[in-house]
């Protein structure tokens, strides 16, 4: 996201200024045959291009425009102007989620509800900022259980029309929508049908789920995040999925609440998620119809699930999910026990209408398979960034763990107070000031590596989660910190994240701006992206090499946040930038 345009910032103002003139006349002409020059290619599929195929040539056009302006206002000494405020229709929206546009582009089916980056067309560069009514999240673990009606997407007309299992999960009182955490989306409560899946698997209670190797677990269709909630009461860590919602988000309900979630949809793309990654995959009344398209959707979860992890399916026994219209009235549930024989997976257990599906641990037993049964892949079919689904079989042996953990990053919570923008800022390392400052609940690790801020904020017993996020080109360390039992996920930061606005507390980023130096996006953009996906008085906290830490305290201030260039006094040219966002009140 950083050009290489603002590796010659330092030396344009080192420069005298006849030669400073000359290189900016040099570069202006640069930027502007890139911007006006046409195709020269007759074979260019114009068509093709502006359907699935992203602009290339565009990106690199605005960026190359937005380069030569942002080189020419910083070396002239010109202050760069704060971004304008988002409209009203922006304050939830979410990219790469435009269902009009999915049409429009031609999708079909559950394909419109995926994410599509490519229809994304030029926008308005704006700081979005809150809804009127949006309040800051009660303190975890109140905010578990209390949050404010404001910060979502659910009327009081939709609360009301969504019928009594709704009503008993939550209860709207004013501004406010309370959760009872003993009721759930089953009848017997959360409790009970936890400790209903764990008898089927052998325990003799839901406390005993990591003794038999599930420790994280990927809850497709949040609902209200009930049964997330328990999970993490028992020191387990879900990772909820659901498809985008334009109001009532199950996604949105659930990170408010301060549970892991995110959108995602597999009905024609893989998960950004590697092979092996999850202990347990749940589905109570989801609303995927597995049978369909080849099984490709029960492959995916295949793909995703580890040797010896479980699926667990909660389904009515005598009649279909999904809404499609040819979607045939049997049981959901003995067409994928059909199905899992082909897969080498086994039925181990049925209590009413939940199922449990055990994966093998045996390689052997893809190999004893009929011919007629489902491939397996070949190298390379199953890469895991949004590509699309493939009809085979990713066997695989579990990546060892042979790295040495870095040190626990230290000295970051303390910094996270208003004190560090006053007159006679705090040190890495002092004390908290009273009462606490730190509302921190959902974290996200822009650049993970091998999750040692998840450690770290694990080790001095903090009451956050984190979604630890590995850049795509970055070296692929998801395997190691999803078998630490951390919650993660692939993503390219060219791209916006696939979150509701408003929905994490704070951010870090070591050494990102730096990783993404090289690539073609406009590091403006990410700033934005940050700003929108962070909570009214959230943190960011930047650490990364001097030059880079000042150019990112310039953007900085273009989003309005407050921040303050932090030196670690350790001999090194590594910097910390901590900002803060304010509450933009309307």
């Amino acid at each position: 996201m950083t050009s290489p345009w603002y590796k010659t910032l330092s030396s344009v103002f080192g420069l005298k200024p006849r030669i400073r003139a000359l290189l900016l006349f040099i570069l202006g002409v640069i930027a502007l045959v890139t911007i006006l020059a046409p195709f020269s290619s007759t074979s260019y599929d114009a068509s093709t291009s502006s359907t699935l195929v992203p602009n290339v040539y565009r990106r690199i056009k605005e960026q190359a425009a937005v380069d030569y302006l942002d080189l020419r206002s910083l070396s002239l000494g010109t202050t760069l102007k704060e971004f304008p405020l988002c409209v009203k229709e922006r304050e939830s929206y979410v990219p790469c989620y435009n269902v009009t546009k999915n049409l429009l582009g031609g999708l079909q089916e559950g394909d419109v509800l995926d994410r599509h980056c490519e229809f994304e067309r030029e926008k308005e560069r704006c700081v979005v900022r809150p809804p009127r009514e949006y309040k800051i999240p009660l303190r975890w673990p109140l905010g578990r259980d209390i949050i404010w009606n404001g910060n979502v997407k659910i009327t009081k007309d939709q609360f009301l029309s969504s019928g009594t299992v709704t009503t008993r999960l939550m209860l709207l009182e004013e501004n406010q929508i309370a959760f009872h955490s003993e009721d759930g989306m089953v009848f017997d409560g959360v409790k009970d049908y936890a400790r209903q899946i764990a008898e089927m698997i052998g325990l003799g209670s839901d406390t005993e789920f990591a003794q038999a190797g599930v420790r994280t677990v990927l809850d497709i269709g949040c609902g209200f995040g009930s049964f997330g909630a328990h999970l993490v009461s028992l020191k387990l860590m879900p990772v909820c999925i659901a498809e985008y919602e334009a109001s009532g988000s199950q996604v949105q309900l659930a990170l408010e609440r301060g549970l892991p979630a995110m959108i995602g949809s597999f009905f024609s793309k893989q998960l950004p998620y590697p092979a092996l990654s999850f202990d347990m995959v749940h589905c109570a009344q989801c609303g995927i119809t597995w049978d369909i398209k080849d099984a490709m959707l029960l492959l995916e979860v295949d793909r995703v699930l580890k040797p010896g992890g479980y699926f667990v399916l909660t389904s009515p026994t005598n009649k279909a999910q999904g809404n499609l219209p040819d979607t045939k009235k049997t049981s959901i549930s003995t067409r994928v026990d059909e199905l899992s024989k082909k897969i080498c997976w086994s039925l181990t257990g049925q209590q009413d209408e939940t199922f449990l599906w055990q994966k093998t641990a045996d390689s052997d037993c893809y190999s004893s398979r009929s011919q007629a049964s489902i491939p397996l892949c070949k190298d390379g079919d199953s890469v895991p960034y949004y590509h699309p689904l493939v009809p085979c079989l990713k066997p695989e042996e579990f990546l060892e763990d042979t790295q040495t953990w870095r040190s626990a990053l230290k000295n970051y919570w303390s910094l996270l107070t208003p004190l560090i923008f006053s007159d006679h800022p705090k040190r890495p390392g002092d004390e908290d000031p009273l009462p606490p400052f730190n509302m921190i609940r959902n974290v996200m690790d822009m650049n993970a590596r091998f999750g040692n801020l998840n450690s770290a904020l694990l080790d001095q017993g903090k009451s956050a989660w984190v979604m630890n996020v590995v850049p795509v080109n970055a070296r692929n360390t998801l395997p190691l910190i999803l078998d630490r039992g951390f919650a993660g996920v692939l993503h390219d930061w060219c791209e916006p994240f696939p979150t509701y606005p408003r929905t994490y507390d704070m951010l870090h980023a070591n050494e990102l701006l730096t990783h993404l130096s090289s690539e073609r996006c406009s590091l403006m953009d990410l700033f934005l992206e940050m700003d929108r996906i962070l909570r009214p008085e959230g943190w960011v906290v930047i650490s990364d090499k001097l030059g880079v830490i000042e150019m990112a305290r310039a953007l900085a201030t273009r989003v309005r946040w407050e921040a303050r260039v932090i030196d670690l006094q350790d001999g090194s040219d590594q910097r910390l930038l901590v900002c803060q966002k304010p509450f933009l009140k309307k």
